[in-house]
Parts: structure tokens; C-alpha cells; sequence
């Protein structure tokens, strides 16, 4: 908790508390299904939560922000940004049901009425959100593909409505097509090792009726 606070230190009580809990609640379900590895959970804070707020050094979501977190596994990076924007609205989508189970045990574990989830692929979801966050969960292409038509037409933020995502080491060949993406350095804001080679992207995508 205090590596959060290092880089968060005006988090409410309230948000203190969210964050704190999320350890035990995460070890105690991991138990039971596991979602999150041996090494990653007792290196919660650094490679999952710290990791996530990430996106939060590169835009402020203002008041009512819609966000989807494609494939989000056990809760990142949606969880602990829902923590930290509690009036922005959460949207988690994964298509494996047994991860959704401990990301809605969390989400009920910590009280958050702001993130809601679906046991589906992100194809089959007909809304549209001013911003598609994940973490790596595929190539930038096929995730493109996968969000066409979700992003909202409305902007404001000065970062343009589209995707923000998290992925490390060397991007050049993925993103060669993608002339508008604008890479952040995590270590530009965070002094661990175990962020020297991970980056938050940022693509826009216009908004366009299916």
C-alpha cells in the first residue's frame, strides 16, 4: 500500500481502504481459482495495481468518463482505476467465466458500485465508451478490429476518445500502421525496475457508425 501511496498520495480514506483490502481479497480468492500467479500475487501492489494506476499518470478521467476494460482478467486494469475515479463508469468484459467470478467476488468484497461486468467477447458488446483500456491482451491490430464501433463520438478530455493501453518492450512492429498512437514510458513515472521496459500507448480512433 505504500508503494500506491507514493505515487497517489491524496487518495481519499475511503480510497485507502479500497486499496488496502485488495490484497486479502485478492489471496483469499486466488486460493480458490486461481487467477493471478504465485509470484504476481505477492507482488500485488507493484505488478498489478501500480501497473494499472499507470493509465492514471497519462489522462485524469473526468466526472462520468465510460470506460471498458477488454479482457480483463482478475480485475486490471479496471478494478484499481474504479477505485481511484469512483464517478467515471466501469465497464469489465472478459470471455472466461471463472476470472469474472473473482473480479465480481472483488468488486462486491470492496463495495465498488461503479464497475459492472460481462461474461462475453468485446465483439459482441453494442455500447460505445469515451475510452477502451486492457492489458496486452492481444496484438494492436486484432484489438482494433475487435473494438470497431465502441468509441464514443463526444470528446472531453484533450486526449482524443480511443484506446489506452498497456504493453512492454519493443512496440515499433506492431504499431508501424498506427501513425496517430502516442507511446508513455512508465518509467518516466514510476522508479521500479519492474517498469523500465512497459508503456502506456495511446491510439484514437474516430468515432464511426457499424
Amino acid at each position: 500500500m505504500e508503494l500506491i501511496l507514493k505515487y497517489f498520495p491524496n487518495l481519499t480514506e475511503d480510497q485507502i481502504d479500497k486499496f488496502t483490502k485488495l490484497e486479502a481479497l485478492y489471496q483469499d480468492w486466488n486460493l480458490k481459482i486461481n487467477v493471478v500467479s504465485r509470484k504476481d500475487i505477492d507482488e500485488l501492489y507493484l505488478r498489478h495495481v501500480l501497473h494499472s494506476l499507470a493509465i492514471a499518470k497519462v489522462i485524469e478521467f473526468k466526472d462520468g468518463t465510460k470506460i471498458m476494460d477488454v479482457g480483463t482478467g482478475g480485475g486490471f486494469p479496471g478494478i484499481p482505476l474504479a477505485i481511484l475515479y469512483p464517478e467515471c463508469s466501469f465497464h469489465l468484459v472478459d470471455s472466461i467465466a471463472k476470472k469474472l467470478k473473482v473480479v465480481n467476488e472483488v468488486v462486491e468484497g470492496l463495495g465498488l458500485e461503479n464497475v459492472k461486468t460481462t461474461h462475453t467477447r468485446v465483439e459482441e458488446i453494442n455500447d460505445t465508451y469515451d475510452f477502451i483500456i486492457s492489458r496486452a491482451v492481444a496484438a494492436m491490430p486484432t484489438f482494433v478490429h475487435w473494438i470497431k464501433g465502441k468509441i464514443a463520438k463526444q470528446q472531453n478530455h484533450e486526449l482524443k476518445n480511443g484506446i489506452l493501453y498497456l504493453k512492454g518492450g519493443d512496440l515499433s512492429e506492431e504499431l508501424k500502421d498506427y501513425k496517430t498512437t502516442t507511446i508513455y514510458n512508465i518509467s518516466d513515472f514510476y522508479s521500479e525496475e519492474f517498469y523500465e521496459t512497459k508503456k502506456v500507448v495511446h491510439l484514437p480512433i474516430k468515432y464511426k457508425v457499424n
